[in-house]
């Protein structure tokens, strides 16, 4: 009973630590991006750490906007015009302060709005302070496995909502655009009534004759 209470709460540990891991090592955000507007992020890197931007797109206009990457420098590692949904992998070839923007200047009247998850540097390990000389233990293999299929959920939950929500906004404008199209099909409809009715009417109307003597 001690043994199961132990691998249980080495279990709880585990994961535990992982989600708060998780939580550092990934910058994820929607946020709303107006017409006209550019909106800049800021990242502390370190030399040598792989670094992962992916953004896409989920409600407005025609579901693009620009994105620019720069390291400390203000070196372009990065940039994309009009883009949907897009992923770039780099390796932080400085330390500093890396910067990147979207940009929605090309749009006049519609606003964006924009998801990115920006992930720096890999997982640490499982087990930090575990020999690797030694095999992992049925408990430990199963945290391993618990939390790459933790991970693979996590992606597959972002990934379903991002599409959920743009299908849904698809959606929503598409009802707009059919109600409107619905509208002036009921105006032309009348209007184009009415003017046949004023048109009969005008042919079997009686028209009124004039009578002019002339006296001699």
């Amino acid at each position: 009973v001690f043994r199961m209470y132990g691998s249980f709460r080495l279990l709880l540990q585990v994961l535990w630590a992982q989600l708060l891991c998780g939580w550092v090592l990934s910058s994820e955000l929607t946020f709303e991006l107006p017409d006209n507007a550019k909106q800049c992020f800021y990242e502390d890197i370190i030399i040598g750490t792989k670094c992962t931007l992916e953004f896409q797109v989920v409600t407005g206009g025609h579901y693009d906007v620009d994105c620019r990457l720069e390291d400390p420098d203000g070196t372009t590692l990065y940039k994309e015009m009009k883009k949907q949904y897009d992923s770039f992998t780099f390796t932080a070839a400085k330390n500093g302060t890396h910067k990147f923007c979207f940009s929605n200047e090309f749009s006049t009247f519609t606003h964006k709005t924009v998801y990115f998850d920006f992930q720096v540097g890999d997982d640490p390990p499982l087990f930090p302070n575990e020999n690797r000389l030694t095999a992992l233990t049925q408990m430990e293999s199963a945290c391993v496995s618990i939390h790459e299929a933790l991970k693979s959920v996590i992606d597959y939950q972002t990934h379903f909502r991002l599409h959920e929500a743009q299908g849904r906004s698809r959606a929503e404008d598409l009802n707009t655009r059919v109600a409107f199209w619905s509208i002036g099909e009921a105006i032309i409809l009348l209007v184009v009534s009415i003017s046949q009715v004023v048109l009969l009417r005008s042919f079997f109307s009686d028209k009124k004759t004039t009578t002019t003597r002339v006296g001699s």
